[in-house]
């Protein structure tokens, strides 16, 4: 697969992007004419550039208004043309794109737009060179592909193709099955984005809303299945419109979007398996089984700290490190590490972000081919020194520079407490502050929301799991945007929460930590009435819940009294899904610079996680904030 990209993608100079192209492994790239218009230099020089960094110039684009112009605007648009012509000649390309004309004084009909790109088509194949058709799904004549091809079937000409963009297509919800029948040696490139499914104005939507392939809700996948079905082996592309792009960092964009096109391409391989397009070369995406282990970066203070909570929580002190200041407590498949060794990572944590998590383990069906699928991807690895009787388990950088490590039970990284911990003796004595907490139900990572599309295409392009809907939670300081990553089964569950506003509990959160990070750990309960009730005697602070929401709540639901008072009485917050299933709630107050932990049970099938109830949660957590800092 050829992998290209538009120089609009990205934010900087144009030195800054072809650099930041290159670098992310791109082979070919779209010269945007805005970004050649503000270039200090001559095309050939732009041209060798390009070149220099190991590229190609696939594409000069766009080139504006041009058939159906009645005169004397029509000699004046092949004028122009043969000027654009000269450019490309300079820059070392082949490939001009002509989008569909949105000129008022331009004229309809098929046929007339076929004998002016039929006439272009002759002027191109004297300077070697080839005219691409886009349809632009605003074109005052022409906004439908079929039609743009009907357009190149009737020019008839070998320098004249069609250029597809999946954006143009799926935002005007056309079907992509009569692609199949385009002949592949008439599509001359395919331009691909994704977005988020909006109704709104096309051109605007396409302006600020575009986004990677899987990083939006347009059905780009199937797009690209259409195309490779038809034989193309062409360039893929991507252009990006994007508010946040146009300000990010240019080589963070370039690699999720190298990313993007890769997982993209997998994707399509494995629902087309005859087709000529040759995949990337890496195992299947993981299946994630559950969260192994996660890890705190801590001193001596603050392990002090957390080991109160974990009691409270009703965990055991279950093992101590052969080697290292490591410690985990455990209670049921639970696993908390807490690491205080220097110099290590976790330590370098520690002084970024003080008592935080620094790393997750994921079980999954198989480490190796994990870390394989990953590299592949252009996912940052980590390594560490290891000691003697410690194991080299594979690992990737994950969410603000956390660490995201792979074991399975194929290797012996899935006996890892047994090979790397000594157990304590003393763990039966624990026995009795066991609070009956199961598993890990989710992790809650905190972000700033320009990031949440990336590392959503992060975890679903490693791993076998799916996005869940956006939603918005209300926050009296802001907007949250919330959004689930979860794997086969529910075996993992990862909420992503996107902060823009610092006045948000989870922007302070994000801003006392540094930037991304876990903010929240919920527990699965089998039984959260009898957790409830040993929490209590564990010591364990619940966070208060307002009497108000329990009286909306029974009226809402038709709670019977019983029920209402148990909830009331536990600070529990309760949900019921259409199908009956039900969901409870009961949370920590904040540690630190607001990380809290959680307890849930479900009930009957419920897969959400109580959206309706986090401005409830917020609003508890910022009226004990206030508390403590004696407001009012």
């Amino acid at each position: 697969m050829y992998k290209s990209i538009a120089t609009v993608s990205l934010s900087g100079t144009m030195s800054d992007k072809l650099e930041a192209i290159s670098a992310a492994g791109f082979e070919g790239v779209e010269i945007f004419e805005d970004d050649f218009l503000a270039f200090d230099g001559t095309p050939k020089e732009l041209g060798n550039i390009v070149r220099d960094f190991g590229m190609d110039i696939s594409l000069f684009q766009p080139f504006r208004d041009f058939e159906g112009m009645p005169e004397p605007h029509r000699t004046r648009a092949f004028d122009r043309a043969e000027r654009k012509f000269d450019v490309m000649e300079e820059l070392g390309t082949d490939l001009i794109l002509i989008c569909s004309n949105l000129s008022e004084v331009s004229v309809g009909g098929i046929d007339r737009a076929a004998a002016d790109l039929r006439e272009l088509g002759d002027r191109a194949a004297a300077r070697g060179l080839r005219v691409g058709y886009e349809a632009l799904a605003w074109g005052r004549h022409i906004n439908d592909y079929r039609d743009s091809w009907e357009i190149v079937r009737r020019a008839d000409h070998p320098n004249v193709g069609i250029i597809l963009d999946s954006f143009h297509i799926l935002s005007r919800r056309l079907d992509v099955a009569p692609i199949r029948s385009i002949p592949a040696d008439r599509i001359f490139f395919v331009q691909l984005a994704d977005a988020p499914m909006i109704d709104m104005d096309l051109l605007y939507w396409s302006r600020h809303f575009r986004n990677m392939p899987g990083e939006g809700d347009m059905a780009v996948t199937d797009f690209m299945r259409a195309v490779v079905a038809t034989g193309y082996d062409g360039p893929v592309s991507l252009e990006i419109f994007n508010d946040q792009f146009r300000g990010g960092f240019a080589k963070t964009i370039a690699v999720d979007g190298c990313r993007s096109l890769v997982n993209l391409i997998d994707e399509v391989k494995n629902a087309e398996p005859d087709s000529k397009i040759i995949p990337p070369s890496m195992p299947p995406k993981a299946i994630m089984q559950g969260i192994e282990f996660v890890e705190f970066a801590a001193n001596d203070e603050g392990e002090a700290d957390l080991t109160d909570l974990f009691q409270t929580l009703g965990f055991a002190h279950a093992g101590k490190h052969i080697a290292k200041d490591v410690a985990v407590w455990r209670q049921g498949g639970i696993n908390l590490v807490i690491n205080k060794e220097k110099p290590s990572f976790a330590h370098s944590s520690y002084v970024l972000r003080g008592t935080s998590v620094c790393d997750i383990g994921v079980m999954v069906d198989d480490a190796e081919a994990a870390i394989t699928r990953a590299t592949a991807l252009g996912v940052q690895l980590f390594s560490q020194e290891t000691g003697p009787g410690e194991l080299k388990i594979p690992a990737i950088r994950g969410v603000g520079g956390s660490i995201l490590h792979f074991l399975d039970q194929k290797t012996n990284s899935g006996d890892v407490w047994d090979i790397e911990f000594n157990p304590l003796a003393h763990i039966d004595a624990d026995a009795d502050r066991d609070a009956g907490l199961v598993r890990i139900d989710h992790l809650a990572q905190t972000m700033g929301n320009d990031q949440m599309a990336s590392w959503a295409l992060f975890y679903s392009s490693i791993f076998d799991a799916e996005r869940g809907p956006m939603f918005d939670v209300i926050d009296p300081g802001g907007l949250v945007r919330s959004q689930a990553i979860e794997g086969r089964d529910g075996n993992v569950r990862i909420t992503m929460n996107g902060v823009e506003s610092g006045k948000t509990l989870a922007g302070q959160f994000a801003e006392e930590s540094a930037g991304s990070a876990v903010q929240h750990i919920a527990f699965l309960s089998d039984d959260i009435f009898a957790a409830a009730e040993r929490l209590r005697s564990n010591g364990f602070e619940t966070l208060e819940i307002s009497r108000n929401y329990y009286d909306d709540l029974e009226a809402r639901f038709g709670l019977d009294a019983e029920l209402a008072d148990q909830l009331r009485d536990n600070n529990l917050l309760y949900d019921r899904d259409n199908d009956g299933g039900e969901y409870f709630q009961l949370y920590s107050r904040t540690f630190g610079s607001g990380f809290f932990f959680e307890v849930v049970e479900r009930r009957g099938g419920y897969a959400g996680y109580g959206a309706m109830n986090a401005k409830i949660r917020i609003a508890a957590q910022k009226r004990l904030l206030r508390k403590s800092y004696n407001f009012s």
